[in-house]
């Protein structure tokens, strides 16, 4: 049986380069994926002439490329989106996409089906206002849908 030696070095600078192959795979699959969205509660408080019901308002930061997953919201509650800044690209349920800008807005009614929310554009970041009407009760408000 033949062996093939290869020296300290060469073996040391082998090692080195297959490390340097798998932190360059890895970075490259953390690059392959969009940034995600970061989801801030701005304020919680029960409606006191609704009783059993919870105002919920969050803000969504939306990164440049930022895509979420399709999804649904608790059983009972009401959404009111509003952009503040960027371009939101939007759809519900069997609505078309669309593309929103500051000043416009959406809803999305109990049990709705949220498709497609992404910022709209790779270079810019984009902002929206969440204000939810909900089940006091209700503790997880988003369900990414099974994969």
């Amino acid at each position: 049986m033949l062996g093939i030696y290869l020296g300290e070095d060469t073996m040391r600078i082998f090692n080195i380069a297959i490390c340097l192959s798998l932190l360059t795979l890895i970075s490259a699959a953390r690059a392959a994926e969009p940034p995600r969205t970061i989801v801030t509660t701005q304020f919680t408080q029960d409606i006191a002439n609704l009783p059993g019901k919870k105002m919920i308002t969050l803000t969504l930061d939306m990164p440049p490329g930022s895509k979420g997953v399709p999804h649904r919201h608790a059983k009972s509650a009401f959404i009111y989106a509003y952009v503040l800044s960027g371009k939101v690209r939007s759809a519900v349920d069997d609505a078309p996409v669309k593309v929103y800008s500051p000043g416009e807005n959406w809803f999305e009614n109990p049990g709705a089906h949220h498709v497609v929310s992404e910022n709209a554009s790779a270079t810019e970041p984009a902002k929206v206002l969440v204000v939810m009407v909900l089940d006091a009760n209700e503790t997880v408000l988003t369900t990414p849908d099974p994969k």
